[in-house]
């Protein structure tokens, strides 16, 4: 397993090669065949050779942002789903291109037929190549590495990924370290599940010195030190953590990005908006929009704006009731706009007053911030950047995703904005509208626990 492992990369790379290239061989004879005689001046050799150089580019770059080559990483459906996006979107630019080159609009038809013979290939190297990733590099026997937190529920999310994890000794870490030294040296991976830097950068280092591939839950000091900017001043090695949000530049980059984004989006949105507003009004008569006081920027308090999913007076008794799988209170037009994410489409208005941003950390009802916070002191951390419609909790969590989970994932996207991430970010969002997982609703006990805690 050791030896083979080194490979793994190596392999992985061959069928994201193997995935761009055969696509691009297959734009390849549809230019040729159809398009390259119908500009005014054909291309040859090198002209072509260029113009399928531009092809890899832009197909490569759609890939990466919508996690398309994650091979071994992400289960087929997703795969399948990033790739089918990211090729859609190349094509759409290339065809602008053939516009372009031929001064006219030309027939979309051999694009089409591209795609369908793009998609069959996205299918089977997908399928294919994650089928041989898992026979030639199989699930790692796995030692789980815990302190003073039960890790059943993490125990749980890792028999979903049988194909990665062989779950083998469960251990707490109060067994010492010799006993933990013999069992990582018997295991082919480790994880450590919520353990303290002090003890984990021992266990770590026994890992490294014996070749073991460890995985670590994080805690909020390891994004916090993620974020942070190496300096050379002299020959000892500082780390700075700026420790304030975004800077002035980025904040106003940010701000006019959102302005422009939210105001076209309005615009191209508005059919949708219509009808949608039709349809919830026509159903039962009572209002189009939900309001709901929510935390952003600072600890500010706004009211956000969504199309009204559920039955009037959902939480009629005052306390909240966080929406559970199958809620009875959610409306047939209600459950198609969650399911189609339409029902977030008011909060454009919200993007354009200011109290929004399009990406960045879900803005919480303030009962669940004021609660969440009295439990974990650094939920709070969430407020050093203005709420977003979308962001890193949205596409990699899930809606019943926990407190802290969440807290980690919006503090990963804080410490490491960048205005590229933003558009990555966007283009996932996408992707994630054709995924189920992330708009699972809390359980009945987890709802239950929240609405008893906001009573007290």
């Amino acid at each position: 397993m050791k030896n083979n492992e080194q490979f793994k990369k190596l392999f992985r790379t061959m069928l994201k090669v193997l995935l761009v290239l055969s696509q691009t061989a297959v734009f390849a004879v549809v230019w040729e065949t159809f398009y390259n005689e119908t500009i005014p001046t054909p291309y040859f050799r090198k002209g072509n050779w260029f113009f399928y150089l531009v092809y890899v580019i832009v197909l490569s770059l759609f890939l990466h942002a919508f996690d398309g080559l994650k091979y071994g990483v992400y289960r087929n459906g997703n795969l399948i789903t990033a790739q089918i996006l990211a090729t859609l979107a190349t094509l759409f630019i290339v065809y602008l291109q053939i516009v372009l080159l031929a001064y006219e609009f030309v027939s979309v038809l051999p694009l089409l037929l591209a795609l369908v013979v793009d998609v069959a290939l996205c299918l089977v190297i997908a399928v294919g190549g994650n089928w041989l990733l898992y026979r030639v590099f199989p699930a790692r026997k796995t030692l789980i590495i815990f302190d003073e937190y039960s890790p059943d529920t993490f125990i749980e999310k890792l028999k979903t990924r049988k194909e990665k994890f062989e779950i083998g000794d469960i251990v707490n870490i109060s067994v010492g370290i010799e006993k933990l030294e013999d069992l990582i040296k018997k295991s082919q991976a480790v994880i450590l599940y919520d353990i303290h830097s002090a003890k984990r950068n021992k266990i770590l280092k026994i890992c490294f010195e014996n070749d073991i591939k460890t995985y670590a839950t994080t805690k909020v000091s390891d994004i916090l030190v993620r974020g942070a900017s190496t300096l050379h001043m002299f020959d000892t090695p500082l780390l700075l953590y700026r420790n304030i949000g975004l800077t002035a530049e980025q904040r106003f980059i940010k701000r006019l990005f959102d302005i422009t984004v939210s105001a076209v989006m309005l615009v191209l949105t508005s059919p949708l908006l219509l009808i949608s507003a039709i349809l919830i009004k026509a159903y039962d008569g009572g209002p189009v929009f939900f309001r709901q006081a929510r935390s952003t920027l600072g600890g500010k308090v706004f009211y956000i704006h969504k199309f009204r999913s559920m039955i009037v007076d959902a939480e009629k008794d005052g306390a909240p009731h966080p929406a559970e799988e199958f809620d009875p209170r959610i409306t047939p037009v209600g459950r198609f706009l969650r399911a189609t994410r339409l029902d977030e489409l008011p909060q454009l208005i919200d993007i354009l007053l200011g109290n929004m941003s399009i990406v960045g950390p879900r803005p919480e009802r303030i009962e669940h911030t004021e609660q969440y916070s009295e439990e974990i002191p650094e939920f709070l951390y969430r407020l050093k950047m203005r709420g977003g419609l979308t962001g890193y909790a949205q596409l990699y969590g899930k809606y019943n995703t926990t407190p802290y989970d969440k807290l980690q994932l919006d503090l990963m996207y804080i410490q490491n904005y960048s205005f590229l991430l933003d558009i990555k970010l966007i283009l996932m969002t996408v992707k994630i509208m054709f995924m189920k997982e992330s708009t699972e609703g809390f359980t009945k006990e987890n709802s239950k626990k929240i609405n008893e805690k906001s009573k007290k």
